[in-house]
Parts: structure tokens; C-alpha cells; sequence
């Protein structure tokens, strides 16, 4: 008894230290730079010291081939392949790797079943190189179509990649023109060699030596880059090296389970997304992506950094140059030519894939706490909402739910009936989430758990066992996501037979996917740990919560025989998580610094492909003050993901708890959310179709002006929405700058002001700046029902904002479907678009319809059209091809809102969203 009591004791111990461990931020738990060996070995290389030379350039099977060698080399290193390939709309994708034929130690890993295989479709065969001698250079070059507009350039000696205009024109983006490339090749182990890492108390054995790749990348005429999710800091990348620049860590890019992370940090988070993109007025925009899912260290290197450089680059251009680092992996980068900010990101999203389309549901607000106690708590704050007139989708719950951290299973004590409380929920047209985690209890008695041990599906660790590591179970084990058969059983453990007490209003969450293990190195699984394929840990890390996303969106269609989308929420991030669900920024803090840099965190999820994404209202941790809260609600209105939430330690903070006025404002600010679903759904299926993200930095409507390129303080909500948060407590007076070429409507006041310049605007309590663009249309739906389940067959509103100019105009969009299905992909849907222009209102058809494919219809109509902006003084409007009038009276740009503007509204036009028809102000 003795010694199980002092085992007790010292498991209690241990539990208790790994629960301090991850309990706040804790910078010594995570290596530095100069704690890593390949950083350290990679930052200290000069310019010019990569001698590789590009020898035996031919086409060959569409591509351009070609190997590297060393021809100085005293002790020779074997050639690397080097293949160059064009793609559709301006993609060139560049990879570098060990020569198969020279029987390296091990083939290196390349990351699979992210491409998506319409891209590799989308291949153009080359047929033919030219060669140009570029500059001085003593040799040739090699030149290859890549579009109408642009050409790769492979140049021999020395060494380098890169794109230009057509016809020898200007670059764009280029590949190791400093000379900084340097690939570690594989090689078999020399006596009395040390390959051995270490970090605290952990020690990486690394079987297979150094093999870390690392190379330069310039940006020529761009005056910023951004990109490179996921930290918190600002949207333009600072320089972390160079004159003047203080002595900074790189970006670094290594999925971390980082608790209360700060704020204005290089340091990476929950995700990793190797896509940087350049904007400046001169040229545009342009982007690099690094294809590879081991740790990564980016530098952008500040002005000056190379002046002791004898490579001479063009000297009338502004560039930024910067350097990649990787621990392992090969190279497969993609170049991007733009040249604009939609442009590229609907290149890169060609390579990764588009947004999912979400359910309808899903882009309405959420409510979120660790944890709602009991499925009577479940009920009490589900009846506070319709008691409080306050609207919501989706209730949570977090871990606690689950019988001991066992996921798929409920506690019977505090959730003796899961069906009955999600019908109940259900039947107000609500929804509901639970978390499933990657990490398994190791317990004999839990048959998940001993189905996966018997079936070899854990990840091993580097001694070939069942990897066995900490986490909020206690001791778990991982299933090997990267093999496709474990993803597949995986998937099947979410029918409604496996996962008891489910129904289809049930949806996931995947928390803690990066992968966290509490006693791992810096908070997750050992380098060396193996996987399918004899694939090591460092080579697949970033990847770990893409596929654990995956398999679960993947168990969800499964569930409901394809036929229901499904809503994932995952924290870890990927290339290509976006085909699988939404993602949030992490456990956050109750700080202004915290909701300030969320703006610039979620716009940077959007620029690289993940347009579903928001932060914690709130914070996460900590008790916000009031005020904090309901600025939280006003600006978390507007991200694309809409959620409350909050850590077990913190106070409640449902928005009925902090007094009738706050409450009123909170209120409000959920209420705008469920007037514009229809335009945020509109801007979803943008999304789905184009990869544009739905809330968007100011420069990517606005790429001519200077004044946006920085800021990150201001959002786009699509190309008519102006958003700008207030940070600060108690403030008056906000600046807001307003983008040039047009005027934007004050939608609190209905007031013009003009663009192009920054205007001193009085705070409101009753919500942030917000301003419609003029020149635009919006859908929105006025009437305010419990969920947005109940607002389907509810009318529409057009709020037109004329442009206050001689063509009076304005245009817009309304995209619908039946908000669940797959059946949009067969054409089961209605996209309108709307013109205002010579006093007439048009609705036309967007959508194309093909014989034998499905329909969509709604009965839904418009039962009013707001004309902000309108000069004349319209009396009526004629509706065709109805030949009937409709009243046109000052009425309020809002209907639920206290002191709401009078504007000129067309009353009851009583016209069919889904059909063409004619409105014309008389």
C-alpha cells in the first residue's frame, strides 16, 4: 500500500507540474534560433557561398530538367535533380531533391494528399527552351513559357531561379540570387560522429544526420510582405535581420500548443502555412510557397543586410529579400506572378484548394465555454439566449463532457440523455459541437484504445513502440494520421452506431492537433518519433493536425452518406486545411493588445487560403472588463468565424451577466451578425470559388493606395464593408482612413464622407466604424429570429449605396442554396446579381445551369430595397415585368436599432429572389 500510495503521489506530482507547464507562456520551453542547429548553421552562411551550378538543362516529359553539382567540390557531394514545371494561370513550380538513382539512405519525405489533383490536371507541357546570356554572365541561361505575360529563367552559373516580365523584363520573384542555397544531403553515419540533439531533457537521436535545406528569396518591386501564418503580430512582416533591426528570432513556423501566447511576437503558434506574398504600387503583387511540413525558420531581411554582397542584382527596383530554413523535407516551392492581390491568392489556392463551403448555420454565431457543466446548464444558457432575445447556432462543449478525457464518450452523470438534449436544441434550429482530440487514453478498458493498440495504429516512437505521451488523459497514444488507412478507420468512428449518444445536429471540434503532448520537447511529439512509411516526426509535424482535420471532416460525410457538409473546427493549421473546416487563432488573452492583433492574425489566415477563421471573443483567458467584451462582440461581428469562449478558470460571461446596458450592446452586435448572413454567405462561395478571403486587408481592394498597405487596424468584410476596431479603452475619437477613388456611407449616421483621406470619427457605444462602400449592394435579412435556421424562408433587403457621381450606380451579389447539402456543386443553387444604374434596379442570373442537373428554388422575396445616396426625390417605383407600383417613404436603415437613420426605402417590391425582374425609381 505503501508504494501504490507514494506512486499516487508522484503521478499527482507530475501532473501538477504538467499542468503549470502549459498553463501560461513560458519562453524557455521552446527553442531559439541559436538552439537549433540548422538555424544556426543556416543564419550564419554568407551570400555567395552556395557553388552549385546547373548542369544538363533539357526538356524532358513536359518539364524543364536539369542537375546541380559542385564542380570546386574537393570532397564531391552527389548532384541534386532539379525540375521546373509550369502550370495554368502563371504557377511555376520549382523541386529540388537527391538524385533516386544514387541510392540515398532513405527517400526524403514529400508531403502527400495536399494538392489537389485539379492542379496537376492543369499542367503545361513545355516543348522547348531557349538560352540568353544574362548580364556579365559567363555562360547561357535557360528560358521557358510560363505564361502570356511571364517567363521562368533558370540561369547555370551561378545558380539561380526566377521569374520576369516576357522579353527580358522585370523580375518578379527570385530563388537564391544571393547564393544562400544549401541542401544537407542523407548520408550514412561516420564513426565517432555525433548526430545527437539536445533541448532541456530530451534528446533527438536523429538516425539520419543533418538534412536541413535553406536558400534566399527576393520580392523585387514590392514594398511589403505579409503571410506566414500563425503569430501574433503585425500584418506587415518586420524585418528580423539586418542594420538598424534589433536582434529578433525569424519567423518560425512549428505547430505549438502555446498557452496565453503574446502578442507583437515572431513566434509561431497552432499553425504553419509557407506562403508569403509581396504587394507594392510599382508592380503589384507576387508570392513564394514552400511546400514541406517540417519546422521552418523564415528571415526577412531588412535594408542593408547585404551590403558586403559582390552579387549584383538590379538596382532600379525595391525588393525585399528574405531566407528560408527548414529542418527537412525537399524543395517544392510554387511561384506566383499575380499581379494582384486575388490574383495570387486564387493561384495559390489552385495548388492547396478553396475554402469548403460551410453550412449556413456555421457562419452564424457560436457559444463556447470550458465547460458547460451539465445538460441542465446546457438548457439554462440555451433558454438565457431566447429569454434575452439574443440569437445563436451552436452550444460547445469542451472536455468535461467526456466519461474521463475519452472521446466519443459522455459523462452518464452529468449527460445521461446527449440525444434527447441535442434534439431539444435542435428543435429551435440549433446546433451542437463537442471536441474530439487526438490523443487516446490509455486505457485497457476503453475499446478505442485497444482496437487502435491490436490494429498498429499508433504512431511509434524511435524504438518502434506505441508512442506513449502525456496529455489531458494522462498517458496517451496517437493515432498515425499520414496513413490513410487509420484516417479512414478513424473517420468511421464518427457514425451515429460508433459515436453513441450523436444525431446529425451533432458537429467537431479538434483542439490540441498540433500535436500537444505535455511532457514532449517544447509541448508536443519527439522529431524522432516514426510514422507510416518509416516517415520521422520532423519530417511530417506541420502536417499532423491537416490530416487529423481531414480524417474527421472526412468521418462527418461519411456519417451522413455525403450528402451533409461538415463543420470541423481545428486549431492546428496546414496548406489545405481550408477544404476541411474552420480554425480559430487559440487560447488567446482578456487584453486590448489581444483583440487589436486578432485583426491582423485572422486577415493573415485569409491571405493564405483560410478564409473560415476568427479569434475567442472575449479572450480566452482572463476576466474581461465589460467594456473589453462588448468591443469584442462589435468587431467579432464581422470575422468569418464568430465565437464566444472562455477557460474553465474564468468567470461566466454569457452576455446577459453584465448588466441590462451591456447586454443591450452585445445584443446588437450579434444581431448585425444575423442581418448580413446573407452577404457573408454570398462571400463564402466567393471563397469556395476563387479562394478570395471574406475579410480582407484594405490593399486587396485597394491595391494602388499607399496608405493601406500597412494598415492593420481596418478590414474589408468583401469589396463593400469597412470595418475598423476600437483597441483602446475608453476611447472618443478613432482615425479612420478611408480608401480613395469613391465616397463610403457612415452606417451609423447614413452620412457621406470621402475618400483618400483619414477622418477624426466620435466613438459609439453602440458599435465600431462602420462604412459601406459606395457603389455597392448588400443582401441582409432584417428580421431577427432565434437561430439562423429559423430566418430561411425569411424576406431580404437590398441596402443599394449609390455612387455619388454622374453615373448614380451600384452593384451587387446574393448567393443562396439549401445551406446544408453538397448539392450546390451540381448547380442547386441562386446567385443574383444586382445593378442600380439610370434609375433602374436589375436582377440577373449569375448562375450557370447545365441540362440534368440539380435545382434550387426559394420562395423567398425582397421586401425591401434601402437607396442611400439616391439624388433625385423619388416618389414610386415600377416593378416589371409584375407592371405594378410600390411606395417609395423614408424609412430606418436598420429596424431593430434604437437611433437609426431615415433613408429612402422602395416598400414591398414583393420580387422573387430567384428570378429576373426590373425595378425602375420614379
Amino acid at each position: 500500500m505503501r508504494s501504490s500510495a507514494h506512486l499516487l503521489f508522484l503521478l499527482l506530482l507530475f501532473s501538477l507540474s504538467i499542468i503549470s507547464s502549459v498553463s501560461s507562456w513560458k519562453r524557455d520551453e521552446f527553442r531559439t534560433c541559436n538552439q537549433t542547429p540548422f538555424c544556426k548553421r543556416a543564419r550564419s552562411r554568407k551570400p555567395g557561398s552556395s557553388p552549385l551550378v546547373a548542369t544538363n538543362v533539357a526538356i524532358s516529359d513536359g518539364d524543364l530538367i536539369a542537375k546541380l553539382t559542385n564542380p570546386n567540390q574537393e570532397d564531391p557531394v552527389n548532384p541534386l535533380v532539379l525540375t521546373l514545371s509550369a502550370y495554368h494561370d502563371g504557377v511555376l513550380r520549382l523541386q529540388i531533391d537527391e538524385d533516386p538513382s544514387l541510392d540515398p539512405p532513405k527517400k526524403r519525405f514529400q508531403v502527400p494528399d495536399v494538392i489537389v489533383p485539379e492542379f496537376l490536371n492543369n499542367k503545361l507541357w513545355l516543348q522547348k527552351l531557349s538560352e540568353e546570356v544574362i548580364g556579365r554572365d559567363l555562360g547561357p541561361s535557360s528560358v521557358v513559357y510560363l505564361s502570356d505575360g511571364y517567363e521562368a529563367v533558370l540561369r547555370h552559373d551561378p545558380f539561380e531561379v526566377y521569374v520576369r516580365e516576357k522579353g527580358g523584363g522585370k523580375r518578379v520573384v527570385s530563388f537564391n540570387s544571393h547564393g544562400l542555397f544549401d541542401f544537407e544531403q542523407l548520408r550514412v553515419k561516420k564513426e565517432g560522429e555525433d548526430w545527437e540533439e539536445r533541448f532541456r531533457s530530451h534528446t533527438d537521436k536523429r538516425p539520419y544526420g543533418p538534412q536541413s535545406i535553406s536558400f534566399d528569396v527576393s520580392f523585387h518591386e514590392a514594398d511589403f510582405v505579409y503571410g506566414i501564418p500563425e503569430r501574433a503580430t503585425s500584418l506587415a512582416l518586420k524585418p528580423t535581420k539586418g542594420p538598424g533591426v534589433e536582434e529578433s528570432e525569424p519567423y518560425r513556423l512549428f505547430n505549438l500548443d502555446v498557452f496565453e501566447y503574446i502578442h507583437d511576437s515572431p513566434f509561431g503558434l497552432y499553425g504553419s502555412v509557407p506562403l508569403m506574398i509581396s504587394h507594392g504600387k510599382a508592380r503589384g503583387t507576387s508570392g513564394f510557397f514552400w511546400f514541406n511540413a517540417a519546422e521552418m525558420q523564415i528571415d526577412v531581411l531588412g535594408s542593408g543586410w547585404d551590403a558586403e554582397d559582390s552579387i549584383g542584382l538590379p538596382s532600379d527596383q525595391n525588393r525585399i529579400d528574405t531566407m528560408w530554413m527548414s529542418e527537412a523535407g525537399v524543395v517544392d516551392a510554387f511561384f506566383f506572378v499575380g499581379p494582384g492581390p486575388k490574383d495570387v491568392v486564387r493561384q495559390y489556392t489552385s495548388v492547396t484548394g478553396t475554402q469548403a463551403l460551410p453550412q449556413f448555420f456555421a457562419t452564424a454565431y457560436h457559444q463556447c465555454r470550458w465547460n458547460y457543466r451539465d445538460e441542465e446548464d446546457v438548457a439554462q444558457v440555451d433558454s438565457k439566449f431566447d429569454e434575452h432575445d439574443i440569437p445563436y447556432d451552436v452550444l460547445w462543449l469542451d472536455i468535461e463532457h467526456t466519461e474521463g478525457k475519452k472521446y466519443f464518450t459522455w459523462d452518464r452523470v452529468l449527460f445521461p440523455n446527449p440525444e434527447e438534449m441535442q434534439k431539444k436544441l435542435d428543435a429551435k434550429g440549433r446546433h451542437m459541437v463537442t471536441i474530439v482530440d487526438p490523443h487516446i487514453k490509455r486505457d485497457e478498458s476503453f475499446h478505442l484504445h485497444k482496437e487502435a493498440t491490436e490494429k498498429g495504429y499508433y504512431v511509434k516512437d524511435a524504438s518502434g513502440k506505441d508512442y506513449d505521451g502525456w496529455c489531458w488523459p494522462g498517458s496517451s497514444s496517437y493515432p498515425d494520421m499520414l496513413n490513410p488507412e487509420i484516417r479512414s478507420w478513424w473517420a468511421d468512428k464518427f457514425s451515429y452506431a460508433n459515436y453513441v449518444g450523436s444525431t446529425p445536429s451533432l458537429y467537431i471540434w479538434n483542439d490540441m492537433n498540433e500535436p500537444s503532448v505535455f511532457n514532449g520537447p517544447e509541448v508536443t511529439m519527439p522529431r524522432d518519433a516514426l510514422h507510416y512509411g518509416g516517415v520521422e516526426h520532423r519530417e511530417v509535424h506541420n502536417a499532423y493536425g491537416y490530416y487529423f482535420h481531414m480524417a474527421t471532416a472526412d468521418g462527418l460525410i461519411k456519417r451522413g452518406n455525403g450528402k451533409d457538409r461538415p463543420f470541423v473546427l481545428s486549431r492546428a493549421v496546414f496548406p489545405g486545411s481550408q477544404r476541411h473546416g474552420a480554425v480559430w487563432t487559440g487560447d488567446n488573452t482578456a487584453e486590448w493588445e489581444h483583440l487589436k492583433v486578432s485583426v491582423p492574425m485572422v486577415l493573415t489566415l485569409g491571405l493564405t487560403g483560410v478564409a473560415f477563421s476568427g479569434a475567442d471573443v472575449g479572450g480566452f483567458f482572463g476576466n474581461p472588463e465589460p467594456e473589453l467584451l462588448v468591443r469584442w462582440y462589435q468587431l467579432g461581428a464581422y470575422y468569418p468565424f464568430f465565437r464566444g469562449h472562455a477557460h474553465h478558470d474564468t468567470k461566466r460571461r454569457e452576455p446577459w451577466l453584465f448588466g441590462e446596458r451591456n447586454t443591450e450592446l452585445m445584443r446588437e452586435a450579434i444581431h448585425i451578425r444575423y442581418m448580413l448572413l446573407p452577404y457573408f454567405y454570398t462571400l463564402f462561395r466567393e471563397a469556395n470559388t476563387s479562394g478570395v478571403p471574406v475579410m480582407r486587408p484594405l490593399w486587396m481592394e485597394f491595391p494602388a493606395d499607399e496608405a493601406t498597405f500597412s494598415n492593420d487596424e481596418a478590414f474589408m468584410v468583401g469589396s463593400s464593408l469597412l470595418v475598423q476596431g476600437i483597441f483602446t479603452e475608453r476611447a472618443k475619437h478613432a482615425s479612420v482612413y478611408l480608401p480613395s477613388g469613391q465616397s463610403w456611407y457612415y452606417l451609423s449616421s447614413g452620412t457621406a464622407y470621402k475618400g483618400g483621406t483619414t477622418h477624426k470619427m466620435e466613438v459609439l457605444e453602440d458599435s465600431v466604424p462602420t462604412f459601406q462602400r459606395a457603389g455597392t449592394i448588400i443582401p441582409r435579412k432584417d428580421r431577427f429570429r432565434r437561430s439562423s435556421t429559423q430566418m430561411a424562408n425569411d424576406p431580404y433587403t437590398l441596402v443599394c449605396v449609390i455612387a455619388l457621381n454622374s453615373t448614380q450606380e451600384a452593384e451587387g451579389e446574393l448567393y443562396t442554396d439549401d445551406g446544408k447539402s453538397f448539392e450546390f456543386a451540381q448547380g442547386a443553387y441562386i446567385h443574383r446579381r444586382f445593378v442600380f444604374s439610370d434609375g433602374k434596379l436589375t436582377s440577373s442570373n449569375m448562375a450557370s445551369y447545365t441540362s440534368g442537373k440539380s435545382q434550387f428554388s426559394s420562395g423567398c422575396s425582397i421586401e425591401r430595397i434601402v437607396l442611400l445616396g439616391y439624388s433625385g426625390g423619388p416618389k414610386s417605383a415600377f416593378i416589371e415585368p409584375a407592371n405594378h407600383k410600390a411606395d417609395i417613404e423614408l424609412g430606418p436603415l436598420f429596424l431593430r436599432k434604437g437611433r437609426s437613420p431615415t433613408v429612402l426605402t422602395i416598400r414591398k417590391p414583393n420580387v422573387r429572389i430567384g428570378e429576373d425582374w426590373t425595378i425602375r425609381v420614379m
